[in-house]
């Protein structure tokens, strides 16, 4: 028997690899874009702007339209704060992103399914 035989090692893949190329899985959307969506469409609908809502949570108007538009993933303690300014506790914002968060993977199923989503805040 020959050293080199014993030496090898066996390569357990995490993922199944697909046999033939087929069409890419529908990407998972990204929870900042959930939340920032969330906190967007709250502030639209009480008709405020980003100033008056950045003013109230204290927090700069580039820093929460990025935040809005999914680009800065925010601290627990900024979203709280821009959740309060909105009328909203952050259990509130956690909940509606995580219908949103729901509503989106069904639109786009995956192979397989974890089950329902539930998030502590």
């Amino acid at each position: 028997m020959s050293s080199h035989a014993s030496n090898r090692a066996r390569v357990i893949p995490l993922r199944p690899v697909p046999a033939t190329p087929g069409p890419a899985p529908a990407k998972e959307p990204l929870w900042r874009d959930v939340v920032g969506d969330v906190l967007r469409r709250e502030r639209l609908a009480q008709e405020r702007t980003l100033k008056d809502v950045s003013e109230a949570a204290r927090i700069s108007v580039p820093y929460l339209s990025e935040i809005e538009r999914g680009r800065k993933e925010a601290s627990s303690e900024v979203l709280a704060a821009a959740a309060r300014s909105l009328g909203l506790g952050l259990g509130d914002v956690l909940s509606l992103a995580q219908g949103e968060l729901a509503r989106r993977s069904q639109a786009a199923p995956v192979r397989a399914s974890m089950g329902e989503v539930r998030l502590a805040a």
